[in-house]
């Protein structure tokens, strides 16, 4: 296990705009207030959505897409840096009308409605590829 304490800096809560990108809009916050490295949790609703699954076997995500209106019930994820970006690593459990649950790592969606709180840490994380699981991960 690779662990490190981390301090904070800020924190800080935003609401996101209709119609555009859920996870666009989280790396755009972080990009606001200069955040290196941060964990956040958002709520709100979606338009459309595209989850990945990591298959484990062949280390390549799959993509599972929706057409349809979703309650975003619980998001959460942390922001490092990738690629010389701001990357949200995001994950959601979403709902539907009959209170159907789907999960997984969000790709993109369109904002409906979105609040968010993010926690800004003092030190920055990249994110580095991992041999053994073929992605990349802090530390």
């Amino acid at each position: 296990m690779n662990y490190r304490a981390v301090e904070t800096t800020g924190e800080y809560v935003a609401r996101l705009e209709t119609g555009a990108d859920w996870r666009a809009q989280i790396e755009s916050l972080a990009d606001a207030v200069e955040a290196d490295a941060a964990w956040f949790t958002a709520l709100g609703a979606v338009q459309d959505a595209e989850l990945w699954f990591y298959d484990q076997d062949a280390c390549e995500y799959e993509p599972i897409a929706f057409d349809d209106p979703l309650e975003v019930a619980s998001c959460t994820g942390n922001v490092s840096w990738f690629d010389d970006e701001r990357f949200a690593h995001t994950h959601a459990v979403l709902s539907g009308p009959e209170g159907e649950s789907v999960a997984g790592h969000l790709n993109e969606a369109t904002v409906w409605a979105g609040e968010v709180h993010m926690r800004v840490f003092e030190e920055p994380l990249e994110r580095e590829y991992d041999e053994s699981t073929e992605l990349d991960l802090w530390l």
